[in-house]
């Protein structure tokens, strides 16, 4: 009877968003795998740790990456983003800062409601349309790489 209890346990712990080999899963796809976009990671994403029981989670760029999304978003990554993931909720998060007016503020929570996103930095929070976020941004050009190559 013992062992079965135990692959009970084996098979609950592996009924929640987790994997066998979750080593071979990017940050992006294991953001899929919690329902968000991509792009709520910009591109260049070295790494990722995940403890799948509790949810806590680091993610490592090389450098702080900022850039801005459609002129007035200002947003800026540290290189360790920590936080705790499930499903449709990002909290606890460190490393991740909003422009508001003149000053710098973290994000703490970004959870998603149908097609948008809440993102929270204590007692104020945004909404934006999860399809603007379909595609990671990249440093220093957000989604607007284009039109600064360009210019």
């Amino acid at each position: 009877m013992g062992s079965l209890a135990a692959i009970l346990c084996l098979i609950l712990i592996h009924s929640t968003p987790s994997f066998c080999s979750i080593e071979s899963r990017t940050a992006y796809e294991v953001l899929e795998d919690y329902d968000f976009p991509i792009g709520l990671l910009p591109k260049g994403v070295t790494g990722y740790d995940l403890n799948i029981t509790t949810g806590k989670f680091s993610v490592y760029l090389d450098h702080t990456c900022s850039f801005s999304i459609e002129s007035s978003y200002h947003l800026k990554y540290k290189p360790t983003i920590k936080g705790y993931l499930s499903n449709g909720k990002l909290y606890g998060l460190e490393g991740i800062y909003a422009r508001l007016f003149l000053v710098w503020k973290e994000i703490v929570e970004i959870v998603r409601s149908g097609d948008e996103l809440v993102f929270s930095v204590g007692v104020l929070s945004s909404v934006s349309p999860i399809h603007h976020f379909d595609e990671s941004p990249q440093c220093g050009c957000g989604f607007n790489c284009r039109m600064a190559i360009d210019m």
